[in-house]
């Protein structure tokens, strides 16, 4: 859908009310008013707007229901984008029969990026502490931040160690605060990061000892459209690919090919 009559904070009402009767496949005016802090009259009008512009089959009104209900066959909106994740419309249209996991809140010193995006801009070497997982200690040490990454859970830094003389992802969150920062050029040439600089081509599949039905059920549960899921990434980032997913895994339900 590409109107531009619509203002961004209409077409934003229309998305949820196409999102609200996709998920849950029900709508009223109370959902929008509450959402968006508008008026009722307002909220008339977006219904009016979006029935408009919806594809057949339109949802119907429900005077029993008082809320428009999705045909089995609703297609919604042209819009070019996902109809987004069901769990915050779900959860809120019935808060106390939905159960979340809490998600780690990982929360870096502001301090800390300030100080770690600017030697990356600026290409200069910094002196951090750093709390290491595998000696369980926190070491002083310089290196060149040269980008950024996430593995879809946590922000990396991208960087040399000088102490390792080799390229290391770092975590924001475990450089301490109390670090020094000090910073100077890098004065030398460094070594081309290959492991960043190389692409993957991943391909995972169901895996092979799945039943017909259990691998169709994997593929929706993944998003598969085809019958292999393909993507590239960076060399540096194929580990965590293999952890957050679970590969070789007792229980794992995709595997590479």
């Amino acid at each position: 859908m590409n109107d531009p009559t619509l203002k961004p904070a209409m077409f934003a009402r229309l998305v949820y009310l196409d999102q609200c009767l996709t998920w849950r496949g029900q709508v009223n005016r109370k959902d929008l008013i509450e959402r968006f802090g508008i008026s009722s009259p307002q909220a008339a009008i977006d219904f009016r707007q979006y029935l408009e512009r919806v594809a057949e089959p339109k949802p119907r009104y429900d005077t029993v229901r008082k809320c428009y209900v999705a045909d089995s066959e609703h297609r919604g909106l042209p819009i070019t984008h996902e109809a987004g994740s069901p769990d915050e419309l779900v959860r809120s249209a019935a808060s106390d029969g939905f159960s979340l996991l809490p998600s780690p809140v990982r929360q870096c010193p502001p301090i800390v990026m300030r100080y770690l995006y600017q030697a990356l801009e600026q290409r200069l070497k910094i002196e951090i502490d750093y709390v290491s997982m595998s000696s369980g200690l926190r070491q002083n040490q310089w290196i060149a931040p040269a980008h950024f990454a996430s593995d879809g859970e946590r922000l990396h830094v991208r960087a040399w160690s000088f102490h390792h003389q080799e390229w290391r992802d770092y975590l924001p969150v475990r450089v301490s605060p109390e670090s020094s920062f000090s910073v100077s050029p890098v004065g030398q040439e460094l070594p081309r990061d290959a492991d960043w600089e190389d692409l993957v081509d991943i391909r995972l599949r169901p895996r092979i000892d799945l039943t017909d039905e259990q691998k169709a059920a994997v593929r929706l549960e993944y998003g598969f459209t085809e019958e292999v899921l393909s993507f590239q990434i960076r060399r540096s980032l194929e580990f965590y690919i293999e952890r957050r997913w679970g590969l070789n895994r007792p229980g794992a339900r995709l595997e590479r090919c």
